[in-house]
């Protein structure tokens, strides 16, 4: 073979080397995150699983509404409970119901929206523990998400919509955080004999005259 046909097959060969390395490094550099449901199926839901609380002396309509597709949950810090006999803060808040849980491995899964000007207030939370009430809850103060009232989960949250998923292991005793679908937080579990998963506005410390969040595409899955 010629010594010029050789030259040039070498350098067509170095050309498709270094852009195939090149593709390769980025690809390496980039991975594509795995989806936070995967190994998950998704369990059936209707109304009737989405159960409202609200201040016992207010109306449905009056703290919450429901266009068929984002559900849209506010309070006011002056309310009253949720029930006539309990001592809690004001709470405007999804109790999902039919899927409470003792073992396994369990997700919550929603998009959340928070408007500017809310905080102060908890608008997720993974209900049933050993010496508290709650195994996790998510709150919002001043456009951060954070882990109850300590380490952030998410800054710059207000006014856009953002996905959820929250992993609960239960003998594991571990719960982990996704923010579209990047993993923020992974902590130890609090015991307790059951869960279920609750979203909305529930007022804490320093909470806002108004509390507000919408929700959206909210999904249980359970792992197999």
């Amino acid at each position: 073979m010629a010594p010029r046909v050789l030259s040039w097959i070498s350098v067509s060969l170095l050309v498709f080397l270094a852009s195939w390395s090149c593709a390769a490094a980025r690809g390496a550099r980039a991975p594509r995150a795995a989806d936070p449901t995967y190994g998950f199926t998704s369990v059936r839901l209707d109304e009737s699983n989405f159960v409202l609380q609200r201040p016992y002396d207010e109306a449905s309509g009056a703290r919450y509404s429901f266009d068929g597709t984002v559900r849209k949950l506010w309070v006011l810090a002056s309310d009253k409970p949720h029930a006539r006999q309990s001592h809690t803060s004001p709470r405007t808040e999804i109790r999902m119901a039919g899927y409470d849980y003792s073992s396994g491995v369990w997700q919550f899964e929603g998009y959340g929206y928070v408007p500017s000007g809310t905080t102060g207030v908890s608008i997720m939370q993974v209900f049933g523990a050993g010496e508290t009430a709650t195994t996790l809850m998510l709150h919002v103060y001043d456009g951060a998400l954070r882990y109850y009232d300590r380490q952030l989960v998410e800054d710059a949250i207000y006014d856009r919509w953002f996905r959820l998923n929250v992993v609960h292991d239960v003998e594991a005793l571990t719960l982990t955080v996704y923010i579209d679908g990047e993993q923020k937080l992974h902590v130890h579990g609090r015991g307790g004999d059951s869960h279920y998963f609750k979203f909305g506005v529930y007022a804490q410390n320093h909470d806002s005259s108004c509390m507000e969040s919408r929700w959206k595409d909210v999904r249980i899955f359970k792992k197999h």
